[in-house]
């Protein structure tokens, strides 16, 4: 007889996973307001997996507070808020499900980089403050433009998926993953290459120890020519002030930020506003968003799915 599964829902997703894994046998628990204080003194002591996004980060000392704990499952690509270390060393699966963002995160950053182009979030303002000024708000096309991707996982395939069509130049990056070259129309590219050639960068890269502060001011520095930069990744890996400096200085044409440094550690806000924040909201050339790149109406759904899916599928082994 299959041992029964409880599981404990740590974060909202969509109810899609609930309904799976319920109907495959498991027991399913409301834990969305647990706190890390109550998980250690035991409150999570049967559990078998966990859902969650980033409201807790999963560490050693948690993980020993769950003694049954066999599987996480996370709702989005990100796995900063989990030891994965401590994780393998007692054997717990980590599933996660970037496939199911990966469209919306695509279409975004397209979004984002027409809108850095054509000056699109500038004229809406000039605009609706009584302005017709045309020759201020020329455009650029991305047809003669070359894009490059920097990390070519889920995120940055879908994005040079979907540019397919623009006509553009791209080229791609990625230290740990290699043989795409033509994929998407793709030139696999040395970083080297893309600093020396690309007008766009566009970042697709997790947060870790060896990313997190990564485009600063020599980062920038390293580039042929000024560059349009996209972040639809983690807001720590770009330091604001370096942005905001190789903006004023010509170095950077325009940044659009759909994650920034200054978010709490949940990603659900901001946690203070430096001065660099103050900067950056008031600057002409950036574009930001609330980190709703993989935010789509079809992705939270897809998400759960995806998770769905994984954990069924390794139940069933």
């Amino acid at each position: 007889m299959t041992e029964l599964q409880h599981v404990a829902f740590l974060d909202t997703v969509h109810e899609v996973l609930w309904e799976r894994l319920s109907a495959a046998g498991m027991e399913c628990v409301h834990a969305e307001g647990t706190s890390r204080e109550e998980v250690l003194a035991g409150a999570l002591a049967l559990c078998s997996g966990v859902v969650l996004r980033s409201r807790l980060t999963l560490d050693a000392e948690l993980f020993d507070a769950m003694p049954n704990l066999k599987w996480i499952a996370r709702s989005g690509a990100g796995l900063e808020n989990i030891d994965l270390h401590a994780a393998e060393a007692r054997s717990i699966q980590v599933y996660s499900s970037p496939e199911g963002n990966a469209t919306a995160v695509g279409e975004h950053a397209v979004g984002q980089l027409l809108m850095l182009l054509h000056k699109l979030a500038a004229a809406d303002r000039h605009v609706r403050e009584g302005g017709w000024d045309r020759e201020g708000h020329r455009g650029t096309e991305l047809e003669s433009r070359t894009v490059g991707i920097i990390g070519f996982g889920n995120m940055g395939r879908s994005f040079a998926r979907r540019l397919t069509g623009f006509g553009c130049r791209v080229l791609a990056y990625d230290k740990y993953v290699s043989g795409f070259d033509g994929e998407f129309g793709v030139e696999e590219a040395s970083l080297d290459a893309v600093r020396a050639a690309a007008d766009v960068v566009s970042l697709h890269i997790p947060l870790t120890e060896e990313t997190k502060g990564m485009v600063n001011r020599d980062w920038i520095a390293g580039f042929g020519h000024p560059f349009f930069l996209l972040n639809t990744a983690r807001g720590e890996v770009v330091q604001t002030e370096a942005v905001l400096d190789a903006l004023d200085g010509g170095k950077l044409r325009g940044a659009a930020l759909d994650v920034l440094e200054f978010e709490k550690r949940s990603l659900e806000g901001l946690a203070d506003r430096p001065v660099a924040l103050e900067r950056l909201l008031a600057h002409p050339l950036a574009v930001l968003s609330p980190h709703v790149a993989g935010w789509s109406v079809e992705s939270y759904r897809k998400l759960s799915e995806v998770l769905a899916d994984k954990i069924l599928g390794k139940a069933a082994m």
